[in-house]
Order: C-alpha cells, then sequence, then structure tokens
C-alpha cells in the first residue's frame, strides 16, 4: 500500500450515505440553581451532530433534535450537564470555581476571541512527543521548526519566533537564553502537562500582551475542584526507534477552600534511526516537577501559586553546530482573580511572573572541536504581569481594561580557545572572549481596552486599541558593535500602536467571522543586538541592528464553519500587508569565529518596506456513526518578500491531515495520514533549498479496561518512510551533514496510565 492508495481510501469513507431521522423542535430554559435568575449565553448543544444555540437574556432556547437525543448544556461559569431532551425543559445550573488559565472561551459571543480555536491533544499520551513542540505537528497551519529532536518550536503560516506570541497559563513565559534557541519556550515544560492549546490566528486581541502573527496559549492541568480529596495517577511509556523512556506521576488533593497539585517527570530519549536506518543525533534527558496551591477564601475568589523547574541534560542539536551540556530553568508565579465585584464589575484578575534560564552549549565532540574549544553560557531573566478589570456596562456588552508587562534581561559571552590557525597547530592556545548578548535589556509596559458588543441575539462585535511602550539598552556594549554605530549605541524607547474590529454571526451551528488587526512588533534582542553570532537560521555569523523599526502585520481575516446533523465544514481565508518588515542581508563586515571559513562575511537585519503573506485553511468532518468518524483538514500559506522579489523564507508548505476513528465504550482505533507537499518556493537570500513532499501513516489504539487503567499503543510511521520537513535543516558544523535532519522512521510505542 502506498500513500496515495491510504489517501484515496479514506476520502472514500467520506461518501458513506448518512441516515437522518425525523427531527423535532424544543423549548426550554435555564436558570440558575440557587437565584433562579435565568442564564444568557448558555451553550446547548445537541451531542450527536453538535448541533448547538444559545440562550437569550431571559434564559430561553429553542432547538430542533431527532428523538432520544442528548443535550449538554455549558457556561463559562457553570458545570456542564447533560440531559435528556424533551419537548418543554427547564434546566438549572450551578455555579463553579474561579479558572485561572484559560483566555479563550469556545462559542459564548461576549467571550470568545475572533479567529481563534481551541485544540485538545488526546493523541499525546500514546506517542510521547519528545517536546510541546511535537504537539503542533497535526494542527492546520502549523509547522515545526526543529534544532534538533529537543529544541522543536510551532512556525504558524508564515510567522515564527517572536512574531508569535507564545505563552502559559494565561500570560506566563520562559524565553530562551540561546541564541540559536536551542531552548525555546516549548522546551521548558513536558507534553503530558499541556491540557490543551488555545490558539488566535492573527492580531485580532489586544488582550494579551504584543500580538503581531498570532497568540499561542499552553495550558497546563489544574485541579478539579469539584473532586474532593486525593487523587492522581501514575504513567509511563516506551519506544522502540531510541530506547525512549517516559515516566511521570501526579498527586492531587482538593479540599473546600484550598487544593494542592504537584508533577513530576522524567524522560530520557536516544539517538532515533531513520527511514533509511541511519542514525540521527538526536539524545537528552530531563527531569520536571511542578506544584500548584490554590486558596479560594469565598466563592468568587481564588488566589493562585505555582513554581516549576525543568532540568536537562546532555542535548544533542543534529541541526546547529553546537550542543547543550545542560539546559535548567524555572517558573514561579501568582494568580488572583475576584469575580462580581459590583453589578458594573464582573472581574478583576492580577498575575505576576518570573522565570530564568541558564543554558551551555558547546561544540565539543563536534568536527570544530580539534581546532577551536568553544563555550558559551548564557541566561535569561524575563518577569513580568498582568492586571485586568472586565466591566459589564450592559446586559450586551463588556469592556476588557488593563496593564501587562514583560521585562526581558539577557547575559553571556562566549569563551573561544583556538589551538589550530591556518592549519597550524598552536604551541600555546589563544584564548578569546566574545560579547553575544551584551548585557542586553528589553522592557514593554503595556495598556490595552477591548470592548465586547452584541449587536443582535447572533451578532457580536469586539474593537480594541493598544498602546506599547518600549524600552531597550545595552549595559555591556562590545567594541566591535559599537564601532558599527557610530562609536556609542543609545538607549531606544519607542511607542507602538495596535489595533482590531471583528464582526462574528452564529446561529444554530453557522458562524461566520470578519476580523481586521493591527499587530506591531518591536525588534527582539537577537534582531537588535546579537554580536557576530549564527543564530540558526543559515550560515552566517549574524550582526543586530539597534536601529531597527518594529515590524507591522495588518491582516485580514473571513471565517466560517457550518455544524449540519453529522457534517462539519469550517474554513479560513486571510491576507497580511507587512510593513518595515524585519529580515536580514549579506554585509561585507567579516565575520569573526573561524573567520576563513566560508561564508567569511556576515549579515545585519533590516527592515524592508513591504512583505505580504496570504492563505486559506479547510476542514471536513464527517460523524458517519455514534462510532465511526473521519476527519480532514488542508492548509497552505504563500509569503513574499516584495523589496527581494523572492519569497519569505522558511514557509511551511501545503499539508493535509486525515483521520479515521472508530470509538466504542472503552477503546478506540485511530488511522491518521499526513500528506506534505514539495516546497518549491524558495528564498536563495537565505540559502533554502527546495523540498520533495512525502506521506506518512500512523496507527493508533487506545484501552481502557477499568475506570482507573488506560492503556495506548501506535505504530508510528508504518511503511518505514525516509522524509525530513522544510524547516528542518543542518550547518557546516553539524555531525548531520546532508544538510537536512531526517525524522524518526517506524516506531512502535506503548503508553499506560493508571489513576487513583
Amino acid at each position: 500500500m502506498n500513500n496515495k492508495t491510504v489517501y484515496a481510501s479514506i476520502l472514500l469513507v467520506f461518501v458513506v450515505a448518512l441516515s437522518y431521522a425525523q427531527e423535532t423542535t424544543i423549548k426550554g430554559k435555564v436558570i440558575d440553581d440557587k437565584t433562579n435568575n435565568y442564564i444568557e449565553n448558555a451553550i446547548i448543544k445537541v451531542l450527536k451532530s453538535n448541533k448547538y444555540t444559545i440562550s437569550n437574556k431571559n434564559g430561553e432556547f429553542t432547538l430542533n433534535v431527532n428523538e432520544g437525543d442528548q443535550i449538554e448544556v455549558s457556561h463559562i461559569s457553570y458545570k456542564t450537564v447533560v440531559v435528556n431532551a424533551q419537548s418543554q425543559l427547564t434546566i438549572t445550573l450551578q455555579s463553579v470555581p474561579i479558572s485561572l488559565n484559560e483566555i479563550i472561551v469556545s462559542a459564548n459571543p461576549l467571550q470568545d476571541i475572533s479567529q481563534s480555536v481551541v485544540v485538545n491533544e488526546t493523541s499525546k499520551k500514546i506517542s510521547q512527543p519528545r517536546s510541546v513542540g511535537g504537539l503542533f505537528r497535526d494542527i492546520k497551519g502549523f509547522g515545526i521548526a526543529k534544532k534538533g529532536a529537543y529544541a522543536s518550536e510551532p512556525v504558524f503560516r508564515s510567522f515564527r519566533f517572536e512574531q508569535l506570541n507564545i505563552q502559559y497559563d494565561g500570560g506566563m513565559k520562559v524565553l530562551n537564553a540561546c541564541p540559536n534557541r536551542m531552548d525555546p519556550i516549548t522546551t521548558h515544560v513536558i507534553p503530558e502537562e499541556i491540557e490543551k492549546i488555545e490558539i488566535v490566528k492573527g492580531p485580532f486581541t489586544v488582550r494579551f500582551g504584543q500580538n503581531f502573527g498570532g497568540i499561542i496559549n499552553l495550558v497546563t492541568k489544574t485541579p478539579d475542584r469539584n473532586k474532593l480529596g486525593v487523587h492522581g495517577s501514575i504513567e509511563g511509556g516506551y519506544e522502540t526507534n531510541g530506547n525512549n523512556l517516559v515516566s511521570g506521576a501526579s498527586v492531587i488533593f482538593v479540599g473546600k477552600k484550598v487544593d494542592l497539585n504537584f508533577n513530576g517527570s522524567y524522560r530520557d530519549f536516544g539517538d532515533y534511526t531513520d527511514g533509511n536506518g541511519i542514525e540521527v543525533p538526536s539524545s537528552f534527558r530531563t527531569t520536571d516537577y511542578s506544584i500548584k496551591v490554590g486558596v479560594n477564601p469565598t466563592d468568587n475568589q481564588r488566589l493562585q501559586f505555582s513554581w516549576r523547574q525543568s532540568f536537562s541534560r546532555d542535548i544533542d542539536h543534529a541541526g546547529l553546530p553546537m550542543d547543550s551540556p545542560y539546559d535548567d530553568s524555572y517558573l514561579t508565579g501568582i494568580d488572583y482573580k475576584i469575580n462580581e465585584l459590583s453589578e458594573k464589575i464582573s472581574s478583576f484578575t492580577v498575575k505576576v511572573f518570573y522565570s530564568y534560564v541558564d543554558h551551555l552549549m558547546t561544540n565539543e565532540g563536534r568536527p570544530t572541536f580539534m581546532m577551536v574549544d568553544a563555550a558559551t553560557p548564557v541566561e535569561s531573566w524575563t518577569y513580568g504581569g498582568k492586571a485586568e478589570l472586565v466591566l459589564s456596562l450592559s446586559d450586551n456588552s463588556k469592556l476588557y481594561t488593563g496593564i501587562d508587562a514583560n521585562i526581558i534581561d539577557r547575559k553571556g559571552n562566549r569563551t573561544r580557545i583556538v589551538k589550530m590557525m591556518n592549519g597550524m597547530v598552536l604551541p600555546n592556545p589563544m584564548t578569546f572572549y566574545d560579547k553575544v548578548w551584551q548585557d542586553a535589556n528589553l522592557d514593554d509596559i503595556g495598556l490595552f481596552a477591548e470592548g465586547k458588543f452584541k449587536i443582535e441575539d447572533y451578532t457580536t462585535l469586539t474593537t480594541g486599541v493598544r498602546a506599547d511602550f518600549i524600552a531597550t539598552s545595552l549595559d555591556d556594549p562590545a567594541a566591535n558593535f559599537e564601532a558599527l554605530y557610530g562609536g556609542a549605541i543609545n538607549d531606544k524607547t519607542e511607542t507602538n500602536i495596535s489595533a482590531n474590529i471583528s464582526v462574528k454571526y452564529q446561529k444554530n451551528g453557522f458562524q461566520t467571522q470578519l476580523a481586521f488587526g493591527r499587530g506591531v512588533r518591536t525588534a527582539s534582542m537577537v534582531e537588535r543586538y546579537i554580536n557576530h553570532f549564527n543564530v540558526g537560521v543559515d550560515p552566517y555569523e549574524y550582526v543586530g541592528n539597534p536601529n531597527l523599526k518594529p515590524e507591522v502585520n495588518n491582516q485580514i481575516e473571513l471565517s466560517f464553519f457550518k455544524n449540519f446533523k453529522n457534517i462539519f465544514i469550517g474554513a479560513s481565508f486571510f491576507h497580511s500587508f507587512l510593513e518595515d518588515y524585519i529580515t536580514a542581508v549579506v554585509t561585507d563586515i567579516p565575520r569573526v569565529y573561524m573567520p576563513t571559513t566560508p561564508p567569511t562575511v556576515t549579515k545585519q537585519f533590516i527592515n524592508v518596506d513591504k512583505a505580504s503573506q496570504t492563505g486559506f485553511e479547510f476542514t471536513f468532518n464527517v460523524k458517519a456513526s455514534e462510532k465511526i468518524s473521519f476527519t480532514s483538514d488542508v492548509s497552505y500559506t504563500r509569503a513574499q518578500n516584495n523589496d527581494f522579489d523572492e519569497p519569505i523564507p522558511q514557509i511551511p508548505p501545503f499539508k493535509a491531515n486525515l483521520g479515521a476513528k472508530y470509538e466504542s465504550n472503552n477503546y478506540w482505533v485511530l488511522l491518521s495520514s499526513r500528506l506534505v507537499a514539495a516546497q518549491n518556493r524558495i528564498s536563495t537570500t537565505f540559502m533554502e533549498e527546495k523540498t520533495p513532499g512525502f506521506g506518512t501513516l500512523d496507527l493508533r489504539f487506545g484501552f481502557e479496561p477499568s475506570r482507573r487503567l488506560s492503556v495506548g499503543a501506535a505504530v508510528l510511521n508504518i511503511f518505514d518512510k525516509a522524509y525530513y520537513e522544510h524547516l528542518n535543516f543542518s550547518y557546516q558544523n553539524s555531525n548531520t551533514l546532508s544538510g537536512r535532519i531526517f525524522e524518526p522512521g517506524r516506531n512502535f510505542t506503548i503508553y499506560i496510565k493508571y489513576k487513583f
């Protein structure tokens, strides 16, 4: 069987005839179980068909159902209930504890964020992603930029790195210390700790920090405060390709006023082999733990303390000229929220956090080590917080106002002990010290206001404005860097204005949105201040530019989805006008590290006047029966640097994900195929090469022999395909000299979890 056969077989099943039962109309009302007040904006959904409606200001709703249907009733402030459909229903809901971590609430017109999606990743339970970055592989619109098996992070459409605002639990961050991004934010928390991923697909909200190309919120698990007492889980897994081991445990205590959540994990991954049987350097070990303590002084208040640490050792980076003997981090935060302060004040939230990363990269064991011993210890500190006040201006409007901050410091120098010069062994090795980060600082203080207004029962208008006040400086500039810019590097300040407006209409399973956003991003610390360092984009050394202007994304997006009885169809179409786009050009500045090794000159970051991106995403899902379902989605982005008259580099190619799932009461089977087209649109400025297309097929199983025990198994890359992603490539000093990093070949995996 080849991939074309798999593709055709899965698509064929979509034409299965679907049976339609006789529909009837029911009416009902949703009320608070304590106050008997009407509950507006409750979501009433038919479980079999996913058809839904929303209660009005009198708590009333009307919905078409079939005989024997069950309906689910949910609301952000209440416990979800499931009831049998009846001609006349009065449904009472109980209030729920306050949630601190989520930034998006699906399908609620006064809470939902324009052009947003929520991804619940269940398949990760049995496939052990090496890092959180691996969870994005099958999400439409995403690719993964991988420097090695450990250091992988998402690329969304044409946006990457600081163009995406990636955060934990609605605002906390652990930012990379390594200029090569050996330690992106996705490496400092384990996949098993992520409960879901929330995505805002563009600059369509101003409430969660600087937003240029989108927001990714990684929501970690929190205790279910409705389950009193002590409970938890023990889990572990094994993969054959690399002899990979994963183990973890969690212990949760929930009392009436206090709850405690402890998570711990140990991961040991070895070098894997690709589909050709060639070993790829990819080993690492990580030990992680996290603690959350929550206190609810009253029914409408929540105070939470969180602490987590991650320790990584002996990390091999197949795509980079150096490896990481260690990468350590910790993150601590305090959250406080109070609801219903008054008739007009819905809630007040405060969040503060602090994170630190201690990272070392060396070239020990690499081909260049016999000539030069290079070691770069680097550190990163991030302080931040947010305060938000939510006002209920009327029954049909909400106003979100607040202030947030991110304060970033980075330090680190490179030590080079030169053993050989011009092919000759030096009798006395020479030592050089290179200032990499130059003790750089970047502070961002943001003020925002965003309003949501219900125009009528099914139409919502959202609009917001944000001002970011930026201050950057160098406390220890290198002489050669200062010389490039007139002998002195002055502190810089700037004020950036972002804004958004969108209209959303939703009724009876149909939703459409039209959104406009202007997102402004200040230049990152790498783009401003990196000093003669390879930053993992191509073989050049890079030099920062402290005079960069902020880049601007003016984006428009139209989307729709429709839930029929057993069919879901959705699509998004987007276009971005990019101003002052930040890229890099080759200069005549000579390189410092190994000056005779090509390329002997450096690249420097600059602004270009115009660039653009255009693309689409499409989803078509079928529920053939209560147990059988089929999913499919495709995505494509075309991005152009108009000034250079060439594509923007490192864009994920056209991609399709297909899946067929059978799910019974205590087991399920999932067959999934991933089809990726060739990428022929490449940037010669970044020395890109064309990549061929490929297709893979995975088979996953899940079984629950009891309420407490679950077992999963998988065969990944069933046909042992040898393939590599367009966003993955290696450089001259890498042990993988082919210029690309091949993905793992066939892999058998098993995962067991016991809950107590």
